[in-house]
């Protein structure tokens, strides 16, 4: 059936129907991707409550708390650019599967020394580093792998549908974790989390991904590392020469990161000294943000896409009510009113991140994603380790209270942003266009594999 005119984008791709992009889960390879994420992330999200109140209750600092974050975002910083040369060398499918095998070994290592009397707070801080390590791989492998699985058209709704799992486990993971807190202690939900790891593993298994085949290797050492640090090298040109829309994003995303991760690693902080609750209501308070981004992402799946002035229209006015929210957060100590603005603040902000995802995948030629994906990742990890360790020290040295008000102070700063980056865009949506020939020594995209 012909489509009309009217439907179609500006690169002349026709606009999906509102509503179509909920059919991707009767897919047997996106429904079975859709499935693994959300039993992983709703682990993720009750490991996540029950680490950080065991390191608070244990130190009682903030900062001390987020060093946990810090550890996770270590990996991704250090090693992020070189694992995108070589995740674009690799089978997506097999990368993603052997990453959650190896995560369920290490996470059930945490409750196993627990239970044998040897776990300190030093080899729970290696523990979390060295899972770090390999979950450094799969975000990328992922994000990489939904083009080679979906069509170009589904890819806003693939991407906020993916959103969505990780909104399910900050929905659901939290509020289990809090009970399970106060019913059995926090180490112990851990077995849950690496229970997780293993079903995701379970559910990649049938999924078929069109695998992008690498050229032929370079023979010796010295040839090796020529052609990584060559590939490496036209990873960056591509981001910071070649593709300034790609730049603008990367320093947008920056700013996000840089509040919303410190954000999520003081709420902790919130609870104890500015609500005066327990873990039962954090993990509710946790669940509320978890309500407010699931409902964006579902709307972000169901509605047609627009063109990109329109997408980042939407991205800075709701920036703009997140930190607004925030900063009102500082402000009130009623816990009702309170969970009523973490719902605004995570509808508000989860429409972010799967618009970005989307212009990249379009933007990026696919034996390119890998490098391009933790790039990003990297920017991301540096911006959240700044964010949660300064925002971490404020709320120690200064008040909680005016770390909040500064996180909604750089939500605001991405707002202002991504407006800017709308006008770039030009009047019919279109923004830079993708250089005609990257030279990558890459060839393409082979048939679908099992």
């Amino acid at each position: 059936m012909a489509h009309d005119p009217a439907t179609r984008r500006s690169d002349g791709e026709p606009v999906p129907a509102a509503g179509v992009g909920w059919r991707l889960l009767k897919s047997r390879d996106f429904g079975c991707l859709f499935a693994g994420q959300a039993i992983s992330q709703i682990g993720d999200g009750i490991n996540r409550v029950a680490l950080l109140w065991f390191v608070y209750e244990l130190t009682g600092s903030a900062l001390k708390t987020t060093v946990i974050g810090l550890l996770q975002t270590l990996p991704p910083l250090v090693l992020g650019p070189l694992i995108g040369v070589y995740l674009d060398r690799w089978p997506k499918k097999r990368v993603m599967v052997w990453v959650d095998l190896i995560r369920t070994l290490m996470v059930m290592l945490i409750p196993l020394s627990y239970a044998l009397g040897v776990l300190t707070i030093d080899r729970l801080y290696l523990l979390v580093f060295l899972t770090a390590i390999f979950s450094t791989v799969f975000g990328p492998a992922l994000a990489s792998a939904v083009p080679l699985i979906v069509s170009r058209g589904q890819l806003t709704a693939a991407n906020a549908l993916l959103q969505s799992t990780a909104n399910i486990g900050v929905l659901v993971g939290p509020a289990v974790s809090g009970l399970g807190i106060a019913l059995i202690g926090a180490q112990n939900v851990l077995y849950v989390n690496a229970g997780t790891f293993f079903i995701s593993a379970i559910c990649l298994l049938p999924i078929r991904v069109r695998k992008v085949t690498p050229a032929a290797a370079h023979e010796g050492l010295q040839g090796s590392l020529v052609r990584d640090l060559r590939d490496l090298s036209i990873g960056f040109r591509f981001v910071f020469v070649q593709h300034p829309m790609v730049s603008m994003l990367m320093y947008t995303a920056a700013l996000y990161t840089l509040g919303m991760s410190a954000f999520a690693f003081l709420l902790p902080v919130v609870a104890k000294q500015i609500l005066r609750i327990g873990p039962v209501e954090l993990g509710w308070l946790w669940s509320g943000l978890g309500v407010g981004m699931l409902a964006s992402s579902c709307w972000l799946a169901w509605v047609q896409q627009g063109n990109l002035r329109d997408r980042f229209r939407i991205i800075a006015g709701s920036l703009a009510v997140g930190g607004a929210a925030v900063c009102g957060l500082s402000l009130f100590k009623s816990l009702p009113l309170s969970a009523a603005l973490v719902i605004l603040i995570g509808g508000s902000t989860a429409l972010f991140m799967p618009v970005v995802w989307t212009v990249l995948q379009e933007l990026t030629p696919q034996p390119l994603l890998g490098r391009v994906f933790t790039m990003f990742s990297t920017g991301g990890m540096a911006a959240a380790m700044a964010g949660m360790s300064g925002f971490g020290w404020a709320a120690d040295a200064v008040s909680p209270v005016a770390s909040l008000i500064g996180v909604g102070l750089f939500l605001l700063g991405a707002s202002a942003l991504a407006a800017h980056f709308s006008l770039r865009c030009g009047p019919t949506g279109a923004g830079s266009p993708v250089p005609s020939r990257v030279r990558i020594g890459m060839p393409t995209v082979a048939a679908r594999q099992a």
